[in-house]
């Protein structure tokens, strides 16, 4: 079986990570590569690391470029995708790695946003309850945020298992510069970068949380409130994220554990590491998979889970191949890696 596909957003972080796994992957033909302000390039110009499609040029971002395919990945900016998507075939598999189509309240939407709701597609993260089934043979698809994937990873088996409460949930995350995009910002250049870190979004801002919310909420069948904040980390991909919440009475940490493991035992990209080992971001570079770690800070009441992952990976092209390939019945691991790289 081979499927045809479009990448927009393809001189973009987001875009290139895409085409570098679709690269790979035994069932793709890579069709229109499509791009805004860098129309007209040759790719290899602008994405080096390309090899395999250094030759080919970028073309507008048009509806009639990316019609025609089986599946189409919109890598835009946040608000760009809905109405190009509502332009393409109802029979194309559209992804969208933006925000678009995440939300399922439009008040969430249009306050963290400032504009009108596009809707609501099926959100691609396999590994929550019910997810596979949602995706499985699905038209439209929305992408989830890096900092939500790793965050939702973190607790929503302690949600799915009953063991948390649903206030006072705390997530602090730190993320590589690219998660910002790759449009030069002075607070993203080496110089103000290397060295230091600095937290952003502080006080309930970020646009990621009530995604975060939106997911835990329907894990634990119950309305869950998060405070999230992000921080920049001195390296150019990865995310590490920490998220805490209180335990109810009587929950042990054997019981947390196994809940854990029961989760994500069978999980391809997720793994459950052994007890008094941590997640390191290197370790997941370049990689679909995700590490994570739990303790019981019996003190105050709190489980401590932390989860690293690839913010491009993982985090953002991964998940969307990953969904891709669920959605059209192929091997849900086809074109992604375990394996990191290092050093």
């Amino acid at each position: 079986m081979t499927i045809s596909v479009a990448v927009s957003g393809a001189s973009g972080y987001a875009g290139g990570e895409v085409l570098r796994l679709l690269t790979n992957h035994p069932n793709v033909s890579i069709g229109a590569i499509t791009a805004h302000s860098n129309a007209g390039a040759r790719l290899g110009d602008v994405a080096p690391h390309l090899h395999s499609l250094a030759d080919r040029v970028l073309v507008e971002t048009t509806v009639e470029n990316l019609a025609g395919h089986d599946v189409v990945f919109l890598a835009l900016p946040h608000g760009a995708s809905a109405a190009i998507a509502a332009q393409l075939p109802p029979d194309t598999l559209v992804i969208d790695a933006g925000a678009d189509h995440r939300l399922e309240s439009a008040a969430a939407w249009e306050k963290f946003y400032g504009s009108a709701h596009a809707g609501t597609w099926p959100y691609g993260l396999p590994e929550l309850p019910g997810a596979r089934a949602a995706l499985a043979g699905a038209k439209r698809i929305a992408v989830p945020g890096c900092y939500p994937t790793s965050a939702q990873l973190a607790l929503v088996p302690g949600f799915a298992a009953g063991l948390l409460q649903p206030e006072d949930v705390v997530i602090i995350a730190a993320s590589g510069t690219s998660g910002a995009g790759k449009a030069a910002k002075v607070n993203l250049i080496g110089a103000e970068v290397m060295g230091g870190m600095s937290p952003y979004g502080v006080g309930g801002f970020h646009r990621h949380t009530p995604e975060m919310e939106q997911g835990f909420s329907h894990a634990a069948g119950e309305p869950v409130t998060v405070s999230f904040t992000p921080t920049l980390a001195p390296m150019p991909r990865g995310i590490l994220t920490t998220a805490t919440a209180k335990v109810r009475p009587g929950v042990t940490a054997a019981a947390l554990r196994d809940a854990w493991e029961n989760a994500y035992a069978h999980e391809p990209f997720v793994k459950l590491l052994p007890e008094g080992r941590w997640p390191h971001t290197k370790a997941v570079q370049g990689s679909n998979y995700a590490q994570v770690q739990l303790a019981l800070d019996e003190h105050v009441g709190r489980v401590i889970v932390t989860v690293a992952i690839d913010n491009l990976t993982k985090g953002t092209a991964g998940g969307a191949v990953q969904s891709m390939n669920i959605a059209l019945g192929l091997s849900e691991t086809a074109g992604l890696m375990i394996e990191g790289v290092a050093p």
